[in-house]
């Protein structure tokens, strides 16, 4: 008797999690065919699809399979259910919160990256797709003007990017207060508070009447610190808010940083690329950040997730995070171990998608795309000030509208939001801002039309008139 058999389960064949190699190829024609499915007929279909849950767990649940079943009947019910009740952020008229289309080109590189098991942990792990990954982020860093000196990594989205930044300020220049605006995204309080970083030590300031951080306000707020004792650490500020688009007075936040030596972490999650534009859209002063980040999987249209984030300061990124275990002794030391540079070890390879997109497209056709996006909502706001209905709340800027009601009260506003995308048309969302309710629109999907636009506009005119 051989060895082998001695073993119990020696006997398994080793092909047992295969599928026949034409069946395999078969089933792969079908995914990319019912994907461009997807992709040419999402405007025929709601931008927005929720099902009861004990009505999905009928389709999708029940007891766990002791034996094999149908996997074409399994793809199946992935793609008409499971991926079928989820906003469609790559729809035409999605508009609420920020819509996140994927351009071909970047699909495709995500599939090839998954097929070939594309990883991005260490050189020895992974030297080609370490490569892409650096090679991708700087050509956004200079495209973008950002410092020369910036390094880079991609995490999962804008929540974990601007997370590890305040992780790696925090390591390179010690605790003290954290400085946000009451427009500065949510999730990077949140990333703050699950870090350790001191409730008492955040401090979020008002915005002034255009929602721009004020450096005034912010003055006052980091030499009344300084009178108490408490050490000033980090401040926020944002290229393109959420709420309205807004860009706030990077330089001068800058300056006052540099005057009182805090980090300066720009957050240009959402609108960061339009800074890539000729003009710059009005984006000033990211080469003085200390740590930028941006997410590609909103406005450089690749499929989630994916998340950019750069800190200026040479190698800050590996003494903040880098791990030396005897069991990664093999794979370490070469031209850059990734894991090093955030909390992630094992990493999937974002940066394929990346490459393969700007490498195809190139800068200037990018560029026009994301110039689209911002002339839609110059478009939307012609549209709302057309309609004697509407007022204009914050005019269009980089992608971004909002408007009211000129009668209407929160809970209509809310409601009529509510109703326009329970419709199926489109999907849009309220926002509050300085305590007044308003409709947001966000429109950076090229495939969005003028006449998507005016229809959504139209219809969220007729459901406030109820």
């Amino acid at each position: 008797m051989s060895n082998d058999e001695q073993i119990p389960g020696l006997e398994i064949s080793p092909e047992i999690l295969d599928l026949d190699v034409d069946e395999f190829r078969r089933l792969g024609y079908w995914v990319v065919d019912r994907t461009i499915e997807h992709l040419t007929t999402l405007s025929d279909r709601p931008a927005i699809t929720t099902s009861p849950f004990t009505e999905l767990t009928e389709q999708l649940g029940g007891p766990l399979p002791q034996e094999s079943g149908d996997i074409a009947s399994g793809l199946s019910l992935l793609a008409d259910v499971a991926l079928e009740n989820q906003q469609h952020g790559d729809h035409p008229r999605y508009f609420a919160r920020v819509p996140g289309p994927s351009s071909h080109v970047a699909i495709l590189g995500d599939w090839l990256a998954s097929g070939m098991q594309g990883i991005a942990s260490s050189w020895g792990g992974g030297s080609g797709t370490a490569t892409v990954e650096v090679v991708a982020l700087d050509w956004l860093r200079d495209a973008l003007g950002l410092n020369p000196q910036s390094q880079g990594v991609l995490v999962s989205g804008g929540s974990l990017a601007s997370t590890t930044a305040l992780i790696t300020a925090r390591a390179e220049r010690g605790p003290g207060v954290l400085y946000l605006s009451d427009q500065t995204h949510s999730s990077i309080k949140r990333g703050a508070l699950g870090i350790g970083w001191s409730a008492d030590d955040i401090t979020v300031l008002p915005t002034d009447a255009e929602f721009r951080f004020s450096p005034a306000t912010a003055r006052e707020a980091i030499e009344r610190d300084i009178a108490a004792g408490r050490r000033p650490a980090v401040l926020v500020g944002t290229a393109g808010t959420t709420n309205t688009g807004v860009v706030d007075d990077l330089p001068a936040l800058a300056a006052l940083c540099r005057e009182f030596g805090i980090w300066f972490h720009v957050d240009g999650a959402y609108g960061g690329p339009a800074a890539l534009a000729p003009g710059r859209n009005g984006i000033e002063g990211l080469e003085l950040a200390d740590s930028f980040v941006l997410d590609p999987h909103k406005w450089l249209f690749q499929p989630y997730d994916a998340a950019c984030v750069w800190v200026a300061h040479p190698n800050a990124l590996e003494r903040t995070f880098a791990m030396y275990p005897e069991y990664l002794a093999d794979t370490q030391g070469g031209a850059v171990d990734l894991h090093n540079r955030s909390l992630e070890l094992t990493r999937r390879a974002r940066g394929v998608k990346l490459w393969l997109t700007l490498r195809t497209y190139g800068l200037h056709t990018i560029v026009d795309a994301v110039q689209r996006g911002i002339a839609l909502a110059e478009f939307a706001q012609q549209c709302v000030e057309g309609d004697e209905r509407l007022e204009v709340a914050t005019p269009a800027r980089l992608g971004v509208i909002t408007f009211s009601s000129k009668t209407g009260d929160a809970a209509a506003h809310t409601a009529a939001v509510a109703e326009v995308t329970a419709d199926g048309f489109a999907a849009a969302t309220s926002t509050v801002l300085h305590g007044r309710t308003v409709i947001r629109l966000c429109t950076i999907n090229p495939h969005t039309t003028t006449d998507d636009i005016s229809r959504t506009v139209a219809l969220i005119a007729d459901a406030l008139s109820h």
